[in-house]
């Protein structure tokens, strides 16, 4: 069974982040009241005209720039026509011919190397309204209905649920980080159909379509379950049917769904309402240099400043913080990050507050960050002041006095004073060169008492160790 390669491609939904629909002036928002933020146009009544929203395109295109696409200067909507009760028209406005983005791709990480997932196309077009199963009846919301969507599809390119997953935890961090959506699949608005098959030969299988699947994680399951599947059948001669399936997480399998007997016919053709869309180069050039600083160029700054991959991949998975090292020009980025990831993202956490909404200042994280960075203050000092340094408007030096926080940071001073605890306790300088690891803590602990807290722990400890080298 180890014999058969498995064949992956993706479409992927995604909703753009503008604040009204792609046809209407209809609010674009979540968890709007059922069937609230809607107008005629978006219910499909008669005589009604949909109007283009720029900033739905701008993002949409966007999307085409970061995935590297080749991007239709003129292009034209069309329609898709098919009857299904969420779409009250009997169509969807989509683009089939003229796509805003083609031929791209993007670069995703694995073990062995990155490899590249071609972009066969990205196409604006609307969402449909929600449907609702409850009881033995059905509900539509049509807050849904016209929500601006970008559809994604790839070539297909991914052998494996690692790779499958790589592509769209990459995507969707492009998609973040571009500010096209928010992608929140927990809500609706990145949501994956998969098509998988497999086969022993170069020539590729019969494919099935895995549709809207909930989570990343899910859809590395819903592979390995459908290839299982259909290797099972092939292993007993039996035929493989195109078909349309779901992913039951509960049972890790694939239903079906329904049989594809025969190809669509949606009649596509020119929507009529809307006019021909032309793209001019001062439009497409704005877009491009208006980009938000994306991943990879964060990713290489923060590996550049000396910090970990583990603790800059972190980084680039919360935005906030991320965009909150943006702030600084010149800063120690191993310290800055160990601050952002460890205490704060802990005081966040306890809080349930995100950084923007503290009255952690720009300038007083600065004086932090480079008052650690010159063993001024100790990573002790910063748990004890951590509360204040998040919830008041004041100074560093304010905090700090109001604390009573006040280092010795004179090495000449602290090394008079090491050596004066070292004469007073040569029992414990015995034990020490006798290998006694406690002997250490101990003096330590007489230092700290005799500078009442006031000295830096690790200047402190670096001369201690120096001093005792030459005993």
């Amino acid at each position: 069974m180890n014999d058969y390669k498995k064949t992956i491609g993706i479409e992927v939904h995604v909703e753009l982040k503008t604040n009204t629909k792609m046809f209407s002036s209809a609010t674009n928002g979540f968890g709007i009241t059922a069937n609230h933020n809607i107008t005629p146009i978006d219910l499909g009544y008669p005589g009604t005209l949909p109007l283009i929203n720029q900033n739905g395109v701008e993002l949409a295109l966007r999307a085409a720039v970061v995935l590297n696409c080749q991007i239709n200067k003129e292009m034209h909507f069309d329609r898709k026509n098919y009857f299904y009760p969420d779409l009250p028209k009997g169509y969807q406005i989509t683009q089939a011919r003229t796509p805003i983005g083609v031929n791209g791709y993007i670069m995703i990480p694995l073990e062995s190397g990155e490899k590249k997932i071609r972009i066969h196309d990205i196409h604006i077009e609307e969402d449909t309204a929600k449907s609702l199963h409850q009881e033995g009846h059905s509900y539509l919301d049509f807050n849904r209905a016209g929500v601006p969507l970008v559809e994604i599809v790839t070539e297909p390119d991914m052998n494996s649920d690692i790779e499958a997953m790589a592509y769209l935890e990459k995507l969707r961090e492009l998609l973040l980080y571009a500010n096209v959506s928010d992608c929140k699949m927990e809500e609706g608005s990145m949501r994956c159909d998969v098509n998988v098959s497999v086969s022993k030969t170069e020539k590729l299988g019969t494919r099935s379509e895995i549709k809207n699947i909930g989570s990343i994680h899910n859809v590395g399951l819903a592979i390995n379950a459908e290839a299982k599947r259909q290797i099972e059948l092939l292993e007993k001669s039996e035929k493989i049917i195109e078909d349309t399936r779901r992913y039951d997480e509960k049972n890790n399998q694939t239903i079906l769904m329904r049989v594809k007997e025969t190809g669509n016919d949606y009649r596509y053709f020119p929507e009529p309402d809307i006019p021909y869309l032309s793209l001019s180069d001062a439009f497409i050039k704005n877009v491009q240099e208006n980009l938000p600083v994306m991943p990879e160029e964060r990713r290489k700054t923060y590996l550049d400043g000396g910090i970990s991959k583990i603790n800059a991949d972190k980084l680039i998975q919360n935005r906030e913080l991320s965009d909150y090292l943006l702030n600084f020009s010149k800063i120690n980025l191993v310290i800055a990050s160990n601050l952002l990831l460890g205490d704060i993202s802990s005081y966040l956490n306890k809080s349930n507050v995100s950084l923007n909404n503290t009255k952690l200042t720009i300038e007083n994280f600065k004086q932090v960050v480079d008052k650690l960075e010159k063993k001024e203050l100790s990573s002790k000092n910063v748990k004890d002041i951590l509360n204040d340094l998040m919830e008041k408007e004041c100074s560093l030096d304010e905090i700090l006095s109001s604390n009573n926080i006040q280092n010795i940071s004179d090495v000449s001073l602290l090394r008079e004073i090491v050596l004066n605890i070292i004469k007073a306790n040569e029992a414990s300088v015995k034990d020490y060169k006798e290998g006694k690891d406690r002997a250490i803590k101990y003096l330590m602990g007489q230092i700290m008492k005799e500078t009442k807290g006031s000295a830096n722990p690790s200047v402190v400890n670096q001369i201690l160790i120096d001093e005792l080298t030459k005993l």
